[in-house]
């Protein structure tokens, strides 16, 4: 019984150290930073250059990348940074993307597995020598394993809207 309770309070009052160490040695980050964050759409792909999304981030605070360094992320979200960071942009030469994903034709896989290393969210499964999948709700559909795939397997399909992904575009204000 003394053991348990030792071991509670020690518990307690480490707990409560830790806690007291999180607020005193708490840093700051730049809420300019969070806030393009937000906007970027946290696939970590990695098809703008950087390694993920918050050091794209940091770059476009830094002024080293130019807002349309995310292609998944298409005119939507170039708008949105533009407008955040001031900067005016042509829109003409950024690609408006649909939402894809990866999917893999079975009957072409060999299953040599040289997609999985290169899937940054590790949403295709399956065994060496055995069929794969793609777990759509994980894919970026970022097109890494398309390029990787020694059988052309693998293509990228847009997302057909359903009910839990179809939207109301806004109306356009100019015709009104």
């Amino acid at each position: 019984m003394f053991a348990v309770i030792s071991l509670t309070l020690m518990g307690l009052m480490l707990g409560a150290l830790l806690g007291i160490a999180a607020r005193y040695f708490a840093v700051e980050g730049n809420p300019l930073q969070a806030e393009i964050l937000e906007i970027l759409p946290g696939s970590q792909c990695g098809q703008c250059g950087f390694a993920g999304c918050n050091p794209a981030a940091e770059a476009l605070l830094n002024g080293k990348a130019p807002v349309t360094l995310c292609p998944p992320g298409g005119k939507v979200v170039v708008e949105k940074l533009a407008a955040k960071l001031g900067v005016s942009i042509d829109l003409s030469s950024v690609a408006d993307n649909t939402p894809k994903f990866a999917f893999i034709n079975e009957a072409l896989c060999i299953g040599c597995q040289r997609c999985f290393k290169r899937c940054p969210t590790d949403a295709i499964m399956g065994g060496p020598k055995q069929l794969h999948t793609v777990i759509t709700d994980a894919c970026t559909g970022c097109g890494k394993c398309v390029d990787t795939c020694p059988t052309e397997c693998i293509r990228l399909r847009e997302i057909k809207p359903t009910l839990q992904t179809w939207y109301w575009h806004k109306p356009d204000m100019a015709v009104a």
